[in-house]
């Protein structure tokens, strides 16, 4: 064999064991585990022992452990943010919810030319920066705008309206932010469906509109949750957005925590508040995972029925 072999090399029956081939795809994981670590788990950590430290004024902090940071939370005024961001949280994705789920469907019911056709003007918004596009809404809705402009040569208003900085107005802009995730997560579900389940069904005697509540809108229902995820939680941060639109009227947990790190100079307060926000939308994820897991148990069971 070309080398000589001790009996503890040998298999039980007297082979020669296979020799483990080390798959050179771990070699290739490494670096993308070493940036995981640098620049996720890293600042994530690096986010929570901040909370706990305690500020010492004009951006400097030390590090003598303290809960003030979390504390300091449970004050009215900082309370109410919270809320009103989770409010405005919760519009915006039943309003985003409401819009883009028919949408959604509607699409994936398309031939396949208008469905590519459908998706590139869904998807073109996110070729512009962001900024650019929301700095564009105020130049259509400000008072000497194009959409007042049209208005008053149509003789509709005698005046122009204030369409901008308001509540109304930062809500429309979060659901035109994000909407595009809804609308493309329930047509990524619709596509899947087997519609011979919905021929069947209706060859049985259902309606349109109990085959669509008993086979279509279970079987979409985990794009609707992923649209809901990708909706609700970044609509917590999205600070510029009610700076642009609400003229810092509109203070939200994202814009509270901004005005914290460059005005107010509390580094540990802004982490403390960045590590609820943190803890709040993971929450959230692990019940939409968990939620997902139930109803694929519950359909796979129904499937064996």
């Amino acid at each position: 064999m070309g080398r000589h072999m001790i009996a503890g090399d040998l298999n039980d029956d007297g082979t020669v064991p296979k020799r483990r081939k080390t798959s050179p795809y771990i070699a290739a994981l490494i670096p993308l585990y070493l940036v995981m670590i640098l620049l996720v788990i890293g600042p994530l950590v690096y986010t929570v022992m901040l909370s706990f430290a305690t500020n010492v004024g004009n951006g400097g902090f030390s590090w003598k452990l303290t809960v003030e940071n979390y504390r300091r939370m449970i004050d009215p005024v900082y309370r109410v943010t919270f809320l009103k961001s989770i409010q405005l949280a919760f519009l915006s994705t039943l309003l985003i919810s409401l819009i883009g789920y028919p949408f959604g469907y509607w699409m994936s019911r398309l031939s396949k030319k208008w469905k590519k056709i459908m998706i590139l003007l869904v998807v073109i918004p996110f070729g512009v920066n962001s900024l650019i596009r929301y700095y564009g809404i105020i130049i259509l809705l400000q008072s000497k705008g194009v959409l007042n402009w049209l208005l008053l040569k149509l003789h509709l208003i005698e005046e122009p309206i204030k369409f901008l900085y308001n509540y109304s107005t930062v809500l429309a802009g979060m659901v035109y932010g994000l909407l595009p995730f809804m609308i493309l997560s329930v047509y990524s579900s619709a596509e899947k469906i087997d519609w011979t389940l919905v021929e069947a069904s209706r060859d049985l005697g259902a309606t349109k509109t109990e085959a669509f509540f008993s086979i279509i809108f279970p079987l979409t229902i985990p794009g609707l949750f992923s649209g809901v995820i990708l909706s609700f939680v970044p609509s917590m941060g999205l600070f510029f957005v009610s700076e642009i639109l609400g003229g810092n009227k509109i203070v939200l947990v994202g814009s509270l925590i901004q005005d914290q790190m460059t005005r107010g100079g509390n580094w540990p307060f802004a982490a403390a508040i960045a590590v609820l926000l943190t803890i709040v939308t993971s929450v959230l994820l692990i019940a939409s995972a968990r939620i997902s897991q139930l109803q694929g148990e519950t359909r796979k069971g129904n499937n064996l029925i």
